[in-house]
């Protein structure tokens, strides 16, 4: 996916997000609402995380220099995990927190009348945020399923946005059924357990997005179909008697590296085995614009790499 493609969902997510949290606080104070404010530390807690998002593309889009000769793609991974933890540390923590407190002292709601309005808006404001993500999603996933493809995408800050604003969206309607049911039972307590729901649903999202952006975050390789496909262009290159090992590396989202070890033939002279890797070079390129490194040795024999654990 273009970084195009992610600062347009990012910046949505922002503006809709900013303006949601002004009225859930506005609505909060009004109301005294423990489910309110949380979802006002919510709302706020992704306007931050966005920010930060979208200084992780701006980092991520700097060139190599001598300290980071393969450039700077990576950030976009680690600010990623950053919003993960802040999700986890600062929107579930706050949220539990405010939820417990008002269920030791469960305060009345008044003028809930406040709520539904500022809830209402929330909810067609976040649809707006969470359908760009999601029309993103579906316009990069081809054939695979949407959770398979959050699963292989390699554009953290796509999904971190689709996993917030579909949290915010069960968010909202948690906050909206617990004011309900303050409002038909007369039990303020229903406002505090509103607010823990909230708390859950952050932490599990926080976990969720940990997890995936864990393994890009360390270093994972290109996609399996890809890999497959430049073992078979790689054996099928004139002077390459076998291919012994292709390792692949996401430096980015856009930003593939690749080692190749082969077996070159022996009769090849510097002249012949130059001009064969050249032409495998520029044909890996033309076909996957997304590899900027590419990296050939060729050696007699290689061991091939242990299976990740839990792998045969």
């Amino acid at each position: 996916m273009a970084a195009s493609g992610s600062k347009l969902v990012i910046m949505a997510a922002l503006i809709g997000n900013g303006l949601i949290s002004i009225t859930k606080f506005i609505a909060a104070g009004i109301t005294g609402s423990s489910a309110m404010l949380a979802e006002g530390i919510h709302s706020v807690v992704d306007t931050g995380n966005q920010v930060l998002l979208l200084h992780g593309l701006r980092r991520s889009a700097l060139p190599p220099d001598r300290r980071y000769p393969f450039g700077h793609g990576r950030e976009i991974y680690f600010w990623s995990f950053v919003v993960a933890i802040l999700i986890f540390a600062v929107g579930s923590g706050i949220t539990l927190y405010e939820g417990i407190s008002h269920l030791r002292d469960p305060r009345p709601i008044e003028k809930p009348i406040v709520n539904y309005i500022v809830l209402g808006l929330a909810i067609v404001f976040e649809s707006f945020a969470w359908y760009f993500a999601f029309r993103e999603v579906g316009r990069i996933k081809g054939k695979r399923g949407y959770l398979r493809a959050v699963k292989d995408g390699k554009d953290p800050s796509l999904f971190v946005v689709l996993f917030e604003d579909t949290a915010a969206m069960l968010g909202l309607f948690v906050a909206l059924g617990g004011l309900i049911l303050v409002q038909v039972t007369g039990m303020p307590i229903f406002d505090g357990i509103s607010s823990i729901l909230i708390s859950v649903i952050l932490a599990v999202t926080a976990i969720w997005l940990a997890i995936e952006t864990k393994s890009l975050l360390i270093g994972e390789a290109a996609d399996p179909e890809t890999v497959d496909a430049l073992r078979e262009m790689v054996g099928a290159t004139d002077g390459i008697d076998s291919v012994h090992e292709i390792f692949t590396m996401h430096n980015g989202p856009e930003d593939i590296l690749v080692t190749i070890s082969v077996d070159f033939k022996d009769d090849l002279v510097a002249g012949q085995l130059e001009k064969t890797i050249g032409s495998l070079e520029d044909s890996i390129r033309s076909r996957y614009p997304a590899i900027k490194r590419i990296f050939i040795e060729g050696e007699a024999f290689c061991r091939p790499l242990p299976p990740p654990p839990g792998e045969s």
